[in-house]
């Protein structure tokens, strides 16, 4: 994994740790963009990158466009804002929980 700040401005845990972020579209389009050059660039983050994105659609997928309790939507927003804040050493201002039927 590649966590050399000078060469690349995200480390593999910052990059591990926004990846649902990153998913959600949650990130600006600076971040967005940082992110993705360094996924684009570490195999082992890549990796984990696509699971994560098989994850979601097959979240979708199988439910079938239901809508999550809102208790559940704020546990999830906790928990994510927990993961980044651990994991990346950041401050998640605000989350947004959004999931899409896809056919």
């Amino acid at each position: 994994m590649n966590a050399e700040p000078a060469k690349d401005k995200v480390s593999c845990n910052e990059a591990l740790a926004e990846i649902f972020l990153l998913l959600d579209s949650e990130c600006g389009p600076e971040r967005d963009a940082e992110l993705r050059r360094h996924i684009e660039d570490c195999p082992p983050c890549l990796e984990e990158y696509g699971i994560d994105e098989a994850l979601k659609q097959l979240l979708a997928r199988k439910c079938g466009g239901d809508h999550a309790p809102d208790q559940l939507k704020r546990k999830l927003h906790a928990s994510i804002r927990r993961t980044v804040e651990q994991r990346g050493g950041l401050t998640v201002e605000r989350t947004e929980l959004t999931i899409d039927r896809q056919d």
